[in-house]
């Protein structure tokens, strides 16, 4: 139980949870350690008192005392190298495990989560947030909890002793406990303004690094720059007043606990003087005010500390938390026909995107989604492929509900080729690979010459070996495209969604990429998004999607027989052909 409750509180993963408690079992060990030397120096006090008071030698009976010494000196090394070991090794670790069980998590979200997500603030999250809580388990959590508890102790224990020397320690502790958690509501408002500065500077890092291109072209460097040291300028003030809000209060409660070493003399003289305090235990409550409050200091740093982190963690919570995309891995698929029972989704609650969809597209088969610009087609693909989870009806595949299969297994019967072509900082030749983990060189050979990519591959400087860029910045749209394609061939999944494969290309890229894709689509399902007419033409069955109902369903043929929408797009489409300047 304990260990799911602070798996939850801290976004640990199990182990990092029982790390945690090894942590901080072994801060309160060295905590309380640090009362050997107290001790130590007590039992000189009194042997040497004992020693004056009888007119003995100091020296002599003084070996126990200096074997307590040195055995209290080799516990405090020992009991500090089982803390090293027990926490910063291990929060390194644990630093590992949950940037994995991230990516993990990541991993298994539907897109739904993406689209609801700003890029900027996933970065920052998987960066700058774990990198805030490693510091937050290695140096506050553990230290704060071991500290409370070897405080509590060592409290017991002056009590124990003498009651009133106990109070006269001890009373200005709940007062600078009252403080700094009387504080944490601005803490709290002060932190949160600082975190949303610090993801603005981050995004319009990120836009104008994603807009270079626009933003020299239009020459507005110096209006993007301005902008940035606005927001740099805003986080920079955030910073300092997070700062101050979490330093007044907490360096306010560290320094009213040196009132705590004055009550104590005090009252210590006044109970010596009285004859009601032996001086030896005065010596050791001197020198345990002086220790104890190291530890409370502690405390106080580290629980304003914990206050600063909290909404960094409750962001990555909400990731490691979030309802997964899960399912049957044992998929036993009759045929490949797709098939939509009555769909309907929506991204946003009250606004449906597709509304009671119901299409068959077939194996061995091409289907051709069409229809003006918002009207699903891309929506259904990615439905088609769970990209997302419908809200109403049933998508099958071969029979199967999507919705109870493994995304990721459910994705090794899909090859998938979208309009913006996504290409790794990698050679050709490895980025082809990735449509098959493991394929052989002359498959990947293969792949590419069917796709087309051998004519534009041979100019390169070191063939299917050149490093590309990122996202094959130093290539073409249609030699981008054709990479893509051969990575689809290469996995030969016998369903295939093309979404507006050609759009961006011109017509001698178009015609290549045409005859690259008639090699991956053959014998498959096939489902395909485009705008131009002559994409879908030669298709098996048109599906013409408006507002997200289907308007016409039918052959190519009989549909331009009816005269219906799809005849309309056909002849709006030859006549934008036809015209000239």
């Amino acid at each position: 139980m304990m260990i799911k409750r602070l798996m939850h509180a801290f976004a640990l993963t199990e182990k990092g949870a029982k790390d945690l408690i090894k942590a901080v079992f072994w801060c309160f060990i060295c905590n309380i350690s640090l009362m050997l030397p107290i001790i130590s120096t007590m039992f000189a006090i009194r042997h040497m008192i004992t020693a004056f008071s009888s007119g003995e030698p100091v020296l002599e009976g003084i070996l126990p005392v200096i074997a307590f010494s040195i055995l209290s000196i080799l516990l405090l090394y020992l009991f500090h190298y089982l803390q090293y070991a027990f926490l910063y090794i291990a929060v390194y670790k644990e630093s590992a495990n949950r940037r994995t069980a991230l990516a993990e998590t990541l991993r298994k979200l539907p897109l739904s989560f993406f689209g609801k997500r700003d890029l900027s603030d996933l970065t920052a999250t998987m960066i700058s947030d774990c990198s805030s809580l490693d510091q937050m388990f290695s140096h506050y959590v553990p230290q704060l909890y071991g500290s409370i508890f070897s405080t509590l102790l060592i409290a017991i224990l002056m009590f124990i002793t003498n009651w009133k020397m106990a109070i006269a320690v001890l009373w200005i502790v709940p007062a600078t406990i009252i403080i700094v958690f009387g504080s944490k509501r601005i803490q709290d408002k002060y932190g949160a303004i600082n975190i949303e500065k610090k993801r603005a500077v981050t995004e319009q890092i990120q836009q104008m690094l994603e807009a270079v291109k626009e933003i020299k072209s239009a020459r507005l460097q110096e209006r993007e720059l301005s902008a940035l040291d606005k927001r740099q300028a805003e986080q920079e003030k955030a910073a300092v007043r997070s700062e101050l809000a979490t330093g007044v209060f907490v360096t306010g409660s560290q320094a009213l606990l040196k009132l705590g070493i004055a009550t104590t003399i005090i009252t210590g003289l006044k109970l010596l003087s009285a004859g009601s305090l032996d001086l030896v235990y005065f010596i050791g409550f001197l020198f345990a005010a002086s220790m104890i409050y190291n530890p409370i200091a502690t405390i106080l740093q580290n629980i304003a500390a914990v206050f600063s982190t909290k909404l960094q963690i409750e962001r990555m919570r909400t990731i490691l938390e979030a309802k997964r995309q899960e399912g049957r891995k044992d998929l036993t698929p009759n045929g490949y026909d797709i098939a939509f029972h009555n769909v309907s989704f929506s991204y946003d609650e009250g606004r449906e995107v597709l509304e009671d969809v119901s299409f068959t597209a077939k194996q061995k088969e091409v289907t051709a989604l069409i229809g003006p610009s918002g009207g699903g087609k891309s929506t259904a693909c990615r439905l088609a492929s769970r990209f997302w989870d419908i809200d109403e009806g049933m998508i099958t595949l071969g029979g199967m509900d999507i919705a109870k299969c493994d995304p990721e297994k459910l994705l090794t019967y899909y090859s998938i080729v979208f309009q913006d072509v996504v290409l790794f900082s990698d050679t050709i030749k490895e980025n082809i690979r990735l449509g098959k983990k493991g394929a052989s060189d002359e498959e990947v050979y293969e792949a590419a010459r069917m796709a087309n990519c051998e004519e534009f591959v041979r100019k390169l400087p070191n063939g299917y070996d050149t490093v590309i860029g990122e996202n094959g910045s130093t290539l073409s749209a249609g030699e981008r495209q054709r990479i893509s394609i051969a990575r689809a061939i290469l996995k030969n999944a016998p369903v295939v969604l093309l979404d507006e494969a050609t759009a961006n290309l011109d017509v001698e890229n178009e015609t290549q990429v045409q005859q690259a894709l008639s090699y991956l689509i053959k014998d498959k399902t096939v489902l395909i998004i485009a705008h131009r007419m002559r994409t879908v033409r030669n298709a098996d069955k048109i599906i013409v999607l408006e507002n997200g109902r289907i308007k016409e369903m039918g052959a190519p043929d009989a549909l331009l027989e009816k005269k219906g929408a799809f005849f309309h797009m056909m002849e709006l489409q030859e006549r934008s052909d036809g015209w000239k300047a």
